[in-house]
């Protein structure tokens, strides 16, 4: 199996935050287009590969975005992805099952990006499960309601990069799933970067930061 640099030290670090404990929560934080979901599942991946893929488990922040007809009732639709915009109450009580019940099958919501839309039990954390890795925009985010989460996670690392390249990957992701390019761009500029300058003034909270960089990842310090 053959994995992108630097992912190999970054599983090391998280296998090492299980210890002899009976599970831990990992959180992955970090601006959109950071790269958080392709660390999440690399992660999810090289532990798997070590320890067996029940030693890990994988829990997604974007199951727990309003569906848009909530969005319609609240008038939001157009700030979807927007603190405000996702159940933050329930992830937190889902987290807190998570840590709190590891003798339990626990279900939660995945995120369909072609329906753009949460999806009711997509996700499982085996009672196997020794590290539950999880991530999403606002987990370090200084609101009571963010802080009930935070308050689940044993760590919380914060993935950082070049902004170029975040601002493009995301206009090239919305391209993907559908924007025309200059409503994809628009959009970036308009909503993403709004929220991206809420999740990097709250980076100072996070335990460890860990950069994307073409080069591959690297941990490069707390």
């Amino acid at each position: 199996m053959t994995t992108a640099p630097g992912i190999d030290e970054l599983a090391s670090a998280a296998v090492a935050l299980v210890g002899d404990r009976r599970r831990v929560v990992l959180g992955i934080a970090g601006a959109p287009g950071a790269g958080k979901t392709t660390l999440a599942e690399a992660l999810v991946a090289a532990v798997g590969a070590r320890a067996g893929a029940g030693w890990v488990a994988h829990v997604p922040m974007d199951g727990f975005h309003l569906a848009d007809a909530q969005l319609d009732r609240l008038g939001s639709r157009s700030r979807k992805g927007a603190p405000d915009t996702f159940d933050a109450d329930g992830y937190a009580h889902l987290l807190r099952r998570v840590g709190t019940e590891p003798d339990t099958w626990i279900y939660a919501p995945g995120f369909d990006r072609t329906l753009e839309q949460p999806l009711a039990a997509a996700m499982v954390v085996p009672p196997s499960a020794r590290l539950v890795v999880t991530e999403g925009n606002y987990l370090l985010l200084p609101e009571d309601r963010w802080r009930r989460a935070r308050a689940e996670l044993t760590e919380v690392w914060f993935v950082a990069g070049d902004d170029d390249v975040r601002r493009a990957r995301l206009v090239e992701r919305h391209v993907t799933f559908g924007k025309a390019p200059d409503a994809a761009a628009a959009w970036v500029e308009q909503t993403d970067e709004v929220n991206a300058a809420l999740v990097d003034a709250a980076r100072d909270g996070a335990d460890r930061v860990v950069l994307n960089a073409a080069t591959g990842w690297a941990l490069v310090g707390p």
